[in-house]
Formats: C-alpha cells, structure tokens, sequence
C-alpha cells in the first residue's frame, strides 16, 4: 500500500507541472526516500493514466460455492484481471448496498406493506 500512495503523491505532482528536481525533492522528503527513489516513482508515475486504487486491507475467509459458479468466478477473474476476492467484494457489497437501501438485490424493491384497511378489501 506504501507504494501506492508514493506513485500517487508523484502523479500528482506531476499532474500539478513541479519540475522534476522540485518534485523528487518533495517527495523525497514526504516519504523518506532517496532522491534516486523519488525520482524512479516519478517516472513510473508519469506512465499513470489515473491514480492507482489503494487497496482497503482484507481478511481471509474461505467459502463454499457451488462447481459451476465457482467456474463462472475464475472465467471471469481471467477475462477481467480481477482477483477473485475483488470480484467477490465488489458483489457482496453492491448486495449489501442494495439490501441497506431496502432492495432484495436479487428481487427487486421490496413491496410496501398493505394496510389492515386495505387487506380487508381482499
């Protein structure tokens, strides 16, 4: 994760137009870091085409899932250069958003409850 922030602190001072010899000495100091350091995250930054994500830490847990969904995961993961656990979080929490805001993710909107005047008309 510390590598991370450091391309992104470098990205954005190139993105702000430091020069070079500023920018390595500013992040040189913000990091600690060699000027020899500084200067190869600049160059590795200036290949960003947007910052990178910094990853939130994880836990390790293991599931049971089914042969065929299990296929269908690691055929995605491939095809998207995703980790199966970034796949896996991103679905449980679009799930888990959808549910806080009173959808059934897999149905839909939950019906609004009948009124006891309005049941007696059944």
């Amino acid at each position: 994760m510390q590598k991370t922030r450091q391309l992104n602190a470098a990205r954005a001072l190139l993105q702000r137009q430091i020069a070079l010899p500023e920018a390595v000495r500013r992040l040189s100091r913000e990091f600690d870091l060699s000027e020899r350091h500084a200067y190869r995250y600049l160059q590795e930054a200036s290949q960003l085409g947007r910052p990178i994500e910094v990853p939130e830490a994880t836990v390790p847990i293991t599931l049971k899932l089914p042969p065929r969904t299990l296929e269908l995961l690691r055929e995605y993961a491939r095809s998207s250069g995703l980790t199966i656990g970034a796949i896996v979080a991103r679905a449980l929490n679009a799930f888990l958003c959808a549910k806080k805001n009173g959808a059934d993710a897999l149905y839909g909107p939950r019906p609004t409850p009948i009124d006891d005047d309005v049941r007696e008309e059944y």
